[in-house]
């Protein structure tokens, strides 16, 4: 009987044996990497005193930042709007939104630089129609600026965003709207004191999620500007694959900076997460 119990543990072990072998693992080497020195030697914090004191490296930190954290802010917003629509439609539209949300969730990378290259880039079609027509609002953008990176990142953290918050508009409950109105409360208030209150657990964690999509997206900045811009995965990527030699060390230490990053930044929500849901029980 005590056997038949635990069989079913049995189907975790192919996950544990993948998460051992490409997670725990590698971050151990990472970190233990990120204290030793490349040309080898005992522990030493060398490599984490040049991520802090070297230019370069804090501009791929500062830059990491401001691109995370617009990209998340300005995609959480549009995503809530959104979803909240896409909770309410209703019939075809709402399938063919959902399916429409399904395919631009997987277009990012290379694909999508490409995209951007062709439609804004120097010579691009909206460049080239904006110059014959006088839009100079849009003359004046350039893609390849740290500005650029965020818009392009904007793009594919809205899908996502959009994915992971719909199924917590199921928790606001048709109700409290009728309450609110027999309150004398418009939409406004609702959303105001009740909606985005309650939701605003899901939202928190959904920031974070984007912001860590953000920090360690490579591919698509990296297609734009190759090294022309500091952000920590070029940076990390740099000492990894070095051209003439490689710096493990130091690729380590900036894994661990980009990772402290990410963890203070769920902390972060996770807090303030409950503190919402404590405000909630009172």
């Amino acid at each position: 009987m005590k056997k038949s119990k635990y069989m079913h543990l049995l189907a975790l072990v192919p996950f544990l044996v993948v998460a051992l072998l490409y997670e725990l693992i590698p971050l151990l080497t990472i970190i233990i990497q990120s204290f030793r020195p490349d040309g080898g030697g005992s522990f030493t914090l060398e490599n984490y005193k040049t991520v802090f004191s070297t230019l370069l490296y804090q501009s791929a930190i500062i830059n990491s930042l401001k691109i995370s954290l617009i990209s998340a802010i300005f995609g959480i917003i549009i995503a809530f709007i959104g979803a909240k629509a896409a909770n309410e439609g209703q019939g075809k539209l709402g399938s063919f939104f959902m399916a429409i949300l399904n395919m631009v969730s997987n277009f990012a990378g290379i694909p999508l630089a490409f995209a951007f290259m062709i439609l804004l880039g120097s010579t691009g079609v909206m460049m080239n129609f904006a110059d014959k027509v006088g839009f100079d609002f849009i003359k004046s953008f350039d893609l390849y600026t740290s500005n650029g990176i965020a818009f392009v990142y904007v793009y594919f953290q809205i899908p996502l965003a959009t994915l992971l918050l719909i199924p917590s508009f199921a928790g606001v409950r048709n109700e409290w709207k009728e309450a609110c109105t027999i309150l004398g409360g418009g939409p406004a208030t609702f959303w105001t004191k009740v909606g985005i209150p309650v939701l605003m657990p899901s939202v928190l964690g959904t920031f974070s999620v984007l912001f860590a999509n953000a920090l360690a997206a490579y591919a698509t900045v990296y297609a734009l500007m190759m090294s022309n811009i500091s952000l920590l995965p070029v940076q990390i990527a740099g000492c990894y694959v070095g051209e003439v030699t490689t710096r493990e060390g130091l690729g380590g230490a900036l894994s661990v900076v980009m990772m402290i990053i990410m963890v203070a930044m769920i902390g972060v929500t996770n807090l303030l997460s409950k503190r919402f849901e404590r405000g909630q029980r009172k």
